[in-house]
């Protein structure tokens, strides 16, 4: 089993700055792709940005050149530093980890219980 558990929403003022966090743990092999998804009310869950296990990142247009996506490997941790924050950036943030589970050794996607991120003045 793998638990996910991120940190690091809040309120922030348009043109501010948050940092999420997401570890994961539990039985892991290895860790293939870890994520961020958003959602807003009455809106579907969209990607925000993920990182591979080799560093290939990808980010949805919208936060492209205010968001950035790192990773560490030896604390299975993501996080995702949002700058020049917009009050359309508002959403429930979800960690998404796709990896090898360590004793089956088939893949497996887990997500986090979600990060309310609020961009209000």
């Amino acid at each position: 089993q793998v638990q996910v558990v991120e940190s690091g929403g809040g309120l922030v003022q348009p043109g501010g700055s948050l940092r999420l966090s997401c570890a994961a743990s539990g039985s892991i092999s290895s860790i293939l792709s870890m994520g961020w998804y958003r959602q807003a009310p009455g809106q579907e869950r969209e990607l925000v940005a993920a990182i591979t296990s080799g560093g290939t990142t990808n980010f949805a247009d919208s936060v492209k050149g205010r968001f950035t996506i790192s990773r560490d490997n030896a604390k299975n941790t993501v996080y995702l530093q949002m700058n020049s924050l917009k009050p359309e950036d508002t959403a429930v943030y979800y960690c998404n980890i796709v990896g090898v589970g360590r004793f089956s050794f088939t893949r497996f996607e887990s997500w986090g219980q979600g990060t309310q991120v609020t961009v209000s003045s």
